[in-house]
């Protein structure tokens, strides 16, 4: 279980996505029931590295601390800056001892220079993904998704996409409730998987007339409900056919996807906190049956339901 991160920084980085690791993995919320987690800034050398800004951050540690992280966070430096040999080694020491790495942006390229996606999905910022192709014609680049986990590598996109990840990382290692605590300490939404749209019109809708945000709400509260793209279209006095071109619009994702992950975000927080059978609640979030809920949860999280109750159970 995660509960060492060190995040690997060098001359250029961008001090959003080193603040966003921070954020996400360095904050003692111990009073809101988050583990604590070891957490180290590292460089090729202890001292004052140049921001991409200009100004300067300490990092206490030098890459030696690496070696004992379960976890290594990359924020972006752009993608000109050549990277340190120390910082490829470090990367390559850390993949081959099984830890986790996590690159924020176009820290992709970084992974990339140390031949870390050779042979494996990967994205990075949207407007980036045809150079890293370009640049590492190994990797298997995904344009114009959040993130993309492919194991022992996870490779977020621009921006906020990098908390996304976070948040999927956290998720795996302990439980929806507390992804979702942290999610609302953050004031982000818990929901956004690897597969949504990077490039979307609102990447948050906004709870006005003109958009679907207070449907979306209803959803999330009535997931038992007969949700379908016709009955969801009637509710919001649209045809099926403009209902499903604003959702994509607002969401990044299609209705059938988005519901399919709020009944899944239930689904997990009913197993973790409740004793009541898969069945019972297959048919409280909307799945109908233990064997449809089965299906799902295998499909986007590779475990069974059992599995998870017993791994993330109160």
């Amino acid at each position: 279980m995660l509960s060492n991160v060190a995040v690997v920084i060098f001359d250029g980085v961008n001090p959003f996505e080193f603040g966003s690791a921070c954020e996400a993995f360095g904050l003692d919320r111990r009073d809101h029931g988050v583990p604590l987690l070891d957490f180290a800034v590292c460089a090729p050398r202890a001292g004052s590295v140049r921001t991409r800004l200009g100004f300067g951050i300490t990092a206490d540690h030098d890459l030696g601390r690496v070696a004992e992280a379960d976890l290594v966070a990359v924020p972006a430096t752009g993608r000109g800056p050549e990277v340190p040999p120390e910082v490829v080694a470090a990367l390559q020491a850390a993949y081959a001892r099984g830890a986790r790495l996590l690159s924020y942006c176009s820290a992709a390229f970084t992974l990339g220079a140390a031949g870390l996606l050779d042979g494996r999905e990967c994205t990075t910022h949207w407007m980036y993904t045809d150079e890293l192709a370009e640049r590492h014609p190994e990797a298997k680049v995904v344009p114009e998704v959040l993130y993309v986990d492919s194991g022992q590598v996870v490779t977020s996109a621009g921006t906020a996409a990098g908390l996304d990840a976070s948040l999927h990382i956290w998720r795996e290692e302990y439980g929806a409730a507390i992804a979702s605590t942290i999610a609302r300490r953050m004031v982000v939404p818990p929901q956004r998987d690897g597969g949504q749209a990077q490039f979307i019109a609102r990447a948050v809708p906004e709870c006005e007339a003109e958009t679907l945000g207070p449907l979306l709400g209803w959803i999330a509260a009535n997931l038992g409900e007969d949700l379908d793209v016709e009955s969801l279209a009637r509710r919001s006095l649209m045809s099926p056919r403009t209902f499903a071109r604003r959702f994509r619009a607002e969401t990044g994702a299609t209705p059938h996807a988005w519901v399919t992950r709020q009944r899944l975000l239930r689904a997990e927080e009913l197993l973790e906190q409740s004793d009541r059978s898969v069945e019972w609640i297959a048919q409280e979030v909307g799945f109908g049956n233990a064997a449809t809920l089965r299906h799902h949860f295998l499909k986007a999280r590779g475990i069974s339901p059992q599995a998870y109750r017993r791994r993330f159970g109160s």
